[in-house]
């Protein structure tokens, strides 16, 4: 059994970035933290928290800073139909930035409950924060239940291919060929990004290569958009503004891409986050695309 002292010293430094920040967090000093880090290591026999400016966890220390925010979780669950105790419980779910930008902070504010600790990563790969136990949910575009989990579909976020009408008539001029896709700038948010690829690709009915600046701001793809830095993939929620004024032109008429979305969550946390599971399905039917 690990002492859950250590465990909650650790949890607290990675989430706050710093021993002094966990330190205050807890109500303990700097060194009480160093000391049980230490002892912690020392019993598993591994290096848990990297050093640095901010402090984060190895692979060991989140795996165990996740169990311990579980087992918190957990024992909220426990408290339900009894007398509610004050503190928040810490919960980290894995969503992919266009859903944090449009839906899913809403549902979140329903909640003072809980501290989130937010991981940003592609619905594509989100997935793979629950199969590792890093996190107690997630949003993610993986259709199947990862093992041990509970996945509702949430809807379709529907994303049009966006530029400025000086940028189209610069670098696409006869339209969205495969030669100009190979020629004209495009945006993407980091190496992950897929969607500027397949959409280009399902257009110019080809694989593309596209030159891409990398941006990696939900909001920056749209300003960047109108600005005519380059064109790129934006939810219609955060685009349809500035393309009903015209500052926007679709690359491509009519040529929407639906990205479905699903609320994986894991069964160990699911009763205690279960409020927060109907939040999240009630801001999505909102929000997101349904058949």
């Amino acid at each position: 059994m690990h002492d859950y002292s250590q465990l909650e010293a650790l949890s607290a430094v990675i989430r706050t970035g710093s021993f002094d920040a966990a330190a205050a967090q807890l109500g303990v000093t700097q060194s009480a933290v160093s000391q049980r880090i230490k002892l912690l290591e020392e019993r598993v026999g591994a290096v848990l928290v990297k050093r640095g400016q901010p402090c984060t966890g190895t692979n060991a220390g989140l795996q165990l800073a996740t169990h311990t925010d579980q087992v918190r979780l957990m024992e909220k669950a426990l408290e339900f139909g009894l007398p509610s105790s004050d503190g928040q419980t810490p919960v980290r779910i894995a969503v992919n930035a266009d859903s944090l930008a449009t839906w899913l902070l809403p549902a979140l504010a329903e909640h003072d409950s809980f501290l989130y600790d937010l991981i940003i990563d592609d619905q594509d790969h989100s997935a793979d924060w629950l199969r590792a136990g890093e996190v107690a949910a997630a949003v993610t575009g993986h259709p199947g239940p990862v093992q041990g989990c509970d996945s509702h579909p949430l809807g379709a976020m529907r994303y049009f291919a966006t530029a400025s009408p000086e940028y189209m008539a610069r670098h696409m001029p006869d339209g969205p060929t495969a030669d100009a896709f190979e020629q004209a700038p495009a945006m993407t948010f980091n190496d992950k990004d897929r969607l500027q690829t397949d959409w280009a690709k399902g257009i110019a009915g080809r694989v593309v290569n596209l030159p891409k600046h990398r941006l990696a701001s939900s909001q920056g793809f749209v300003e960047a958009a109108r600005l005519s830095i380059g064109w790129g993939m934006n939810p219609e929620s955060l685009s349809r503004t500035e393309l009903a004024k015209g500052t926007l032109v679709e690359v491509a008429p009519n040529a929407p891409m639906d990205v479905p979305l699903y609320w994986q969550v894991s069964r160990l946390t699911a009763e205690p986050l279960r409020a927060l599971t109907r939040s999240v399905m009630r801001r999505a039917r909102a929000a997101l695309i349904h058949s």
